[in-house]
């Protein structure tokens, strides 16, 4: 890499870097608004974001996992959960000591709806991109997903060295 090239490398990381931060707190004040919204706490509202990707019923331990919480926190979130209405809990029919967790459709169609409403202003957003931008744009999340990941278990290890 050239001095010119390197330079320029540089200011656009710090560009980038300071993107990536005003983009994290508008994300978190954009769940903030949906869980105010919906009368959720904004860790409510991602637990029912990732268990509308899970196949079928969950237990605790992978609410637990899913969110990051311990499963005593993941039982209360879902205490909140079932509460509000949006998932029950049933024994498993295989080991009656497993409690199962599953989403009440019609009111995951009512926060279906609600994301609707949000999704085409978003949706506009990427007609501006070509199909290899939005690819771009696929792998970085992913990316972001996998290295998020990493750095919470080295966060919650201690292991910052």
């Amino acid at each position: 890499m050239t001095q010119k090239s390197s330079g320029r490398r540089e200011t656009l990381m710090t560009e980038l870097y300071g993107e990536a931060r005003r983009y994290m707190a508008a994300y978190a004040l954009f769940n903030q608004a949906v869980a105010d919204h919906l009368g959720l706490h904004p860790t409510d509202v991602q637990c029912l974001n990732l268990l509308g990707l899970e196949e079928g019923q969950v237990t605790i331990g992978r609410v637990a996992a899913l969110t990051g919480l311990t499963t005593g926190s993941a039982t209360r979130l879902v205490d909140r959960l079932e509460r509000a209405g949006y998932v029950t809990r049933e024994r498993s029919t295989e080991d009656r000591r497993r409690v199962l967790v599953a989403l009440v459709p019609e009111r995951m169609a009512e926060l279906g709806e609600l994301w609707r409403k949000l999704n085409g202003t978003w949706g506009t957003m990427f007609d501006a991109y070509s199909d290899a931008e939005v690819a771009l744009l696929i792998t970085h999340m992913r990316r972001t997903v996998e290295v998020s990941a990493v750095q919470v278990e080295r966060l919650r290890d201690g292991d910052l060295d």
